[in-house]
């Protein structure tokens, strides 16, 4: 059994993002760079199947610019077979991406396809969906828990009424949540291991995709920044604040 983890770079999560100062976009120079942290939930999904003896290959693929090879590495020392990286310089929507790793899909034939339900970067939370419905193969969003049995992945996802269990025929594409698991942390020796490990590279044309997904952002900018509290002497003077701003 293959499985293929799509495997995001973005910026950390503990930087504070910056927008630059024309609004073309979000200041990443000299920003640390890290994996997407739901994409971590993925990959060590797929490590656990293949300790487990489910899995015999992960493979863990990236869109992005040339210099996310140590991106990559990453998630080789942390388990991963192989490791795919599709070159892309411009900017990848959820659609591009989805289009983009149908053909890692149809060359890599992989039994799973995990992805994290959502990037912290855009959020767009489609990438997924996307991906099932071009490929024509089932979906489960949203994973809390995953097993496979049989040619079958049973998935327990959150939902908000509270818990789905959803069966599905394999190959299948599953997005993590948050709750699936707690990535491994990756040891000194795993991190010497990853550099001998096969690291392919391909232009994203190459692989006959296009690069562009319908979708233009025309400007960024920063949340407005929030006004100072007040305080209120007893319920009226709370009312009559909230009616003054036109909020009741």
């Amino acid at each position: 059994m293959k499985i293929l983890v799509g495997y995001k770079r973005v910026v950390d999560a503990n930087v504070r993002v910056q927008v630059r100062p024309d609004g073309s976009g979000v200041v990443t120079e000299g920003v640390k760079l890290s994996p997407n942290p739901f994409d971590d939930i993925a990959l060590e999904e797929a490590l656990r199947l293949r300790d487990k003896g489910i899995a015999t290959e992960v493979i863990v693929a990236t869109i992005a610019p040339a210099d996310a090879q140590p991106h990559l590495r990453n998630g080789l020392a942390m388990g991963a077979n192989r490791a795919i990286h599709i070159v892309s310089d411009g900017p990848v929507s959820p659609l591009t991406a989805a289009r983009t790793l149908l053909k890692l899909v149809d060359k890599e034939q992989p039994d799973l396809v995990l992805l994290g339900k959502q990037a912290i970067d855009d959020d767009a939370s489609q990438t997924g969906q996307m991906l099932a419905t071009l490929w024509g193969r089932p979906q489960a969003t949203f994973a809390s828990k995953l097993s496979i049995d049989g040619g079958k992945a049973t998935v327990t996802r959150e939902v908000d009424a509270g818990l789905e269990t959803l069966e599905v025929d394999l190959p299948a594409v599953v997005t993590t949540d948050l709750r699936l698991n707690e990535p491994r942390f990756i040891k000194l020796p795993d991190i010497m291991k990853a550099k001998s490990k096969p690291l392919e590279t391909v232009a994203i044309a190459d692989l006959g995709a296009e690069a562009g997904g319908g979708l233009k952002t025309t400007h960024y900018a920063s949340p407005a920044q929030r006004s100072r509290g007040v305080m209120v002497k007893d319920a009226a003077e709370l009312v009559a604040k909230l009616k003054e701003k036109g909020l009741l």
